[in-house]
């Protein structure tokens, strides 16, 4: 799996070309958590923006498919007790309905192949009244950012959408989700934070 192969150099590639916005992400998502609540995070990678969190939530679980990923990430949080590492398949979540006040899916959509059932695995485990919170980097016309993309693609990786400021509202309009704000990080290669409210039941 590319995402295991890559695990290791993941970091320093983010930090080499991206670094403010790799922190950045992490900060203002952990903004949006607090001290009594739970936590789910789905393709936490190396744990990036699951530090920031688990200074935050009363509990993490912390999930991905790459066990490459996971490996890493257990090493930067290893001194959290509120944090557990699972893997996991965001298609397939083994949570029962309403177990989560906050879920969170950080760069992932868009290199998912049916991105409409992982958002109804999301919804579905989130409680009433809690956030979805989904930080997915964005492209504008620069040709850094292009060719970033182009260099992870002849790695291996395979992204099945890429999303501008627009299309990123646009899908998730198409999804349904109609409580939704915005937050875009800017640098680089920007990440658009999308939070999306759960209504009460």
């Amino acid at each position: 799996m590319f995402w295991d192969k890559v695990a290791g150099v993941y970091d320093l590639f983010e930090n080499l070309y991206n670094k403010k916005v790799y922190r950045e992400t992490g900060i203002q998502v952990a903004k949006l958590i607090n001290k009594n609540d739970k936590v789910l995070e789905c393709a936490c990678g190396t744990g990036a923006i699951s530090i920031y969190i688990a200074k935050k939530a009363k509990r993490l679980v912390a999930t991905d498919y790459s066990v490459g990923m996971l490996r890493q990430a257990k090493k930067k949080l290893s001194s959290f007790p509120n944090v557990r590492l699972v893997k996991a398949d965001i298609t397939k979540l083994k949570y029962a309905d309403n177990s989560f006040d906050k879920v969170v899916a950080g760069n992932v959509i868009h290199l998912l192949p049916e991105p409409k059932a992982a958002l109804q695995e999301l919804t579905r485990v989130c409680k009433p009244g809690g956030r979805l919170i989904i930080p997915t980097y964005i492209n504008d016309t620069k040709s850094t950012n292009k060719a970033a993309v182009r260099f992870l693609e002849k790695l291996g990786a395979n992204f099945k959408q890429q999303f501008d400021e627009n299309t990123y509202r646009q899908f998730f309009q198409k999804m349904g989700y109609t409580d939704v704000t915005y937050h875009i990080v800017e640098g680089r290669m920007a990440c658009d934070i999308a939070v999306i409210e759960i209504p009460e039941t």
